[in-house]
């Protein structure tokens, strides 16, 4: 009986998991809440690109998996004390592994590009990397920045 329950609780927190890395932060992808505002933009020349790892955010997977391991540990228990240890255990664990997964999960791609503005002043900005906007060193570009978020694009 108690199964029936674990299931779904399992397959549901795998899919919080999931949904933990669907914001893309390239530079040609805007969330709706930015269209419409106000940008400040620079142009500069790319001085150097480098490739980096994006990490996942750990945070969102770690109160998923806490939740859910607390939950789970709660229903393997038969009595108080051993529902509550059960508890108390599963919510360490499913803390440590939805913080990994979902570090793991969120992890993506990026590059750093370093530009010379026009101003003379130097900028670097990571964002994720995007097959169809490859930056070279020398190339033109624009940095668009408002709202708490910088991008580059060409």
């Amino acid at each position: 009986m108690k199964w029936i329950i674990l299931l779904p609780i399992a397959a549901s927190s795998s899919l919080l998991f999931s949904s933990c890395a669907q914001n893309s932060i390239t530079g040609d992808t805007y969330q709706r809440g930015e269209a419409g505002r106000a940008q400040s933009v620079l142009t500069g020349t790319v001085t150097s690109v480098r490739n980096v790892k994006i990490e996942g955010d750990a945070d969102t997977g770690k109160w998923v998996g806490a939740i859910a391991g607390g939950i789970l540990g709660h229903e393997l228990g038969d009595d108080g004390w051993s529902r509550a240890a059960g508890s108390a255990a599963g919510a360490a664990v499913g803390s440590a592994v939805g913080s990994h997964t979902s570090k793991a999960l969120g992890s993506e791609q990026g590059v750093e590009i370093n530009v010379q503005l026009d101003n003379g002043r130097s900028m670097s900005v990571v964002q994720a990397f995007n097959p169809n906007e490859r930056f070279n060193v020398g190339d033109k570009v624009r940095i668009l920045g408002g709202g708490g978020r910088t991008r580059v694009t060409h």
